[in-house]
């Protein structure tokens, strides 16, 4: 690994959990974040002593992530409000990836985990802040933590920050709301970018009305015009493997991505080696996700984690977690997590020109671009002769698009946490606990709309990149000058031109 800048280096132990995963930066392995209320003051005070990066563009880069650092845990003290930042810094589930012989993984897992006792205890000392909902959405999360972990000071810590968020639970705040200009500014400081809410939620309305009506014309190609788009798609996800044939379908349909990214040429990278399998027991809180080698990291397999149901649950769970894995749902999910999504992303990663650009990673561009390869895979024709992929693509984007309208909603005060669910039953094929569990997701997540966000900023930016090049412009072209510049935050990207 490369020597960071000291100004790169004080970013990255703000961002340790990210840095060591994302960035395969494994000098942090077996190391917690201070997260202290003394801690983070000590590690904001470092940001922006040294030499700015000589590249113009890399120096733009890393000041909006020193920016973006001040507003979380500077101005909204977000330490303070929210343990999902804490839950992060005790995580051991970055062990279980394969980048490193197993013996190394097992020792850095066993130095970190002694070392909770300390994290939770700066993790106490900065949680007077913590909501009610936030508290209640995010206690099953905090339990789970200690699964598998038998050290017994780690686990009597662990209880004492259950204790800590059940308390909150109970006596906390009950407005989770951060407010307009909090989350404007949180939004806009991560990505370089003046946010106006207002605008954005009508263009999120706009976008929705778009999305159905696309999902109108794709169930009329399947023979269902005139029925409601919705009642269709809530009868298509019936159609799903069994538990024991999920991983199946998802490693048939990451070939099928592979193959059709290779064939279009949609991303600049095509080499590297995605395995799809089981994801390991600490990971399998998520349906479906990417662990792609890192940047940081010796060239190794990225793998593409499903999860299927537990064979214990009762049969409804079962089913409503199959339901995710559809014969419609899938193949988009598949595009999304792999090729040209994130698989294809990491790669590009890798390749970038600066550690600058490879640790220091937008989530907005992250999950805008895998989102966006969605609906550029209904453009270039993927999956063309069956509808059923267009309809997956626009289910998984009004979810995404519901997201970012119930994120400005519940923050600005506009929506309760009961709205937003409201909402979700009314945009989407999701009904009862599932769309519950997506608006309380709000509470806790409050830019869970960069999914929307992110891809709307890139469609914008696809087209004055049309505009401007002319008869030079190529998706190929268009793809690369933005992969080149790695993740950027959302305000940069127009650089590219």
């Amino acid at each position: 690994m490369t020597e960071l800048q000291p100004r790169l280096r004080a970013i990255t132990d703000l961002i340790m959990a990210e840095a060591r995963e994302a960035g395969g930066r494994h000098e942090y392995d077996g190391a917690v974040q201070d997260l202290s209320p003394e801690g983070v003051r000590t590690g904001l005070a470092r940001l922006g002593q040294g030499d700015a990066p000589a590249d113009p563009y890399d120096a733009r880069h890393l000041g909006v992530f020193e920016e973006s650092l001040r507003v979380q845990l500077g101005e909204l003290e977000l330490h303070r409000k929210n343990p999902l930042i804490h839950l992060s810094n005790l995580d051991l589930a970055c062990y279980d990836r394969d980048y490193a012989p197993e013996a190394e993984r097992a020792a850095a897992r066993a130095a970190h985990l002694a070392l909770w006792p300390e994290a939770v205890s700066h993790a106490i000392a900065s949680l007077d802040q913590v909501s009610a909902p936030v508290a209640r959405s995010l206690l099953g999360a905090v339990k789970g933590l200690a699964a598998g972990v038998t050290h017994e000071a780690a686990l009597k810590a662990h209880a004492d920050l259950v204790a800590h968020v059940e308390r909150a639970a109970g006596a906390g705040d009950p407005d989770a709301a951060l407010g307009g200009p909090a989350l404007a500014r949180l939004m806009g400081a991560a990505e370089g970018l003046d946010v106006d809410l207002g605008k954005l939620a009508e263009r999120a309305d706009a976008e929705r009305d778009r999305l159905l009506a696309r999902l109108a014309d794709a169930c009329a190609r399947l023979g269902q015009a005139g029925r409601p788009p919705l009642d269709v798609v809530r009868e298509l996800v019936k159609q799903h493997p069994d538990a024991d044939g999920v991983i199946e379908a998802a490693r048939i349909g990451t070939e099928k991505a592979i193959a059709f990214t290779r064939e279009k040429d949609l991303v600049p990278y095509h080499d590297g080696e995605c395995l799809v399998g089981l994801a390991p027991e600490s990971r399998r809180w998520a349906m479906a996700m990417m662990s792609w080698n890192a940047p940081g990291e010796p060239a190794g397999p990225s793998w593409y984690h499903i999860t299927p149901p537990d064979p214990s649950w009762p049969a409804r769970d079962a089913e409503e977690w199959l339901e995710v894995f559809s014969d419609t749902t899938l193949p988009a999910i598949n595009v999304h997590e792999v090729a040209p999504g994130h698989f294809s992303h990491g790669l590009a990663l890798r390749a970038a020109g600066s550690d600058v650009r490879r640790l220091l990673q937008s989530l907005s561009f992250i999950e805008g671009w895998a989102h966006y390869a969605e609906e550029l895979c209904v453009e270039e024709g993927f999956e063309a002769e069956d509808p059923r992929f267009e309809i997956g693509v626009w289910v998984e984007a009004l979810i995404r698009v519901t997201r970012l309208a119930c994120a400005i909603g519940v923050h600005t005060g506009a929506m309760t946490v009961e709205d937003a669910a409201a909402r979700f039953e009314a945009d989407t094929h999701l009904a009862g606990p599932a769309a519950l569990s997506e608006a309380r997701r709000a509470s806790f997540d409050p830019t869970y709309g960069r999914y929307t966000w992110g891809k709307l900023v890139i469609l914008d930016l696809r087209e004055r990149a049309r505009q401007e090049w002319g008869a030079a412009f190529t998706l190929q072209r268009f793809h690369k000058a933005m992969f080149d510049l790695g993740s950027p935050p959302l305000g940069l990207l127009d650089a590219i031109l």
